[in-house]
């Protein structure tokens, strides 16, 4: 059920965050994704980091990766995590059992620090992420602008 996503996952990802981007303040993205940039992003991904789908009988119901925390050397260790599902399959736990997979992958690879940003509209990722034993570090109030309202994002840092 759980794989490493391709390239040709692309569509059905975007059906995935699209509706978030389309639909809540959860993304901070205001236009929706194409497949084509998709399909860049997680082949930047792919070379280095995990991206894996939760998938039942050809159908992804949710996603997870890690992606560089920032460009410089020095955090070479810390990435930040992302999981997102589709929106009418919320509240089963595949949630849960995509982001351990990803825990577990990166302990394998040896991060050291996963950092989660969290939009303060989401207390479900809250949630999630209090779960794995994130400990929120940060709040940024009013970063982000959009649905005509201004929004805050936290941060969630797990060392490993």
């Amino acid at each position: 059920m759980i794989r490493k996503a391709t390239i040709a996952d692309a569509n059905q990802i975007c059906d995935i965050y699209n509706y978030y981007v389309l639909n809540t303040t959860v993304s901070f993205e205001e236009s929706a994704v194409t497949a084509a940039e998709m399909a860049e992003r997680i082949n930047n991904v792919i070379t280095t980091l995990p991206w894996i789908v939760y998938e039942e009988n050809g159908i992804i119901i949710g996603y997870a990766y890690a992606s560089k925390w920032r460009a410089r050397s020095a955090y070479r260790f810390s990435v930040e995590s992302s999981v997102y599902m589709r929106h009418d399959q919320k509240g089963k736990g595949i949630g849960t059992i995509l982001y351990r997979s990803l825990i577990d992958q990166l302990k394998i690879q040896g991060v050291h620090t996963v950092i989660g940003g969290v939009a303060e509209s989401n207390p479900a990722s809250s949630k999630l992420h209090e779960k794995f034993g994130f400990e929120k570090v940060a709040t940024f109030k009013e970063v982000g602008f959009k649905n005509d309202q201004w929004l805050e994002t936290s941060y969630w840092q797990l060392i490993l």
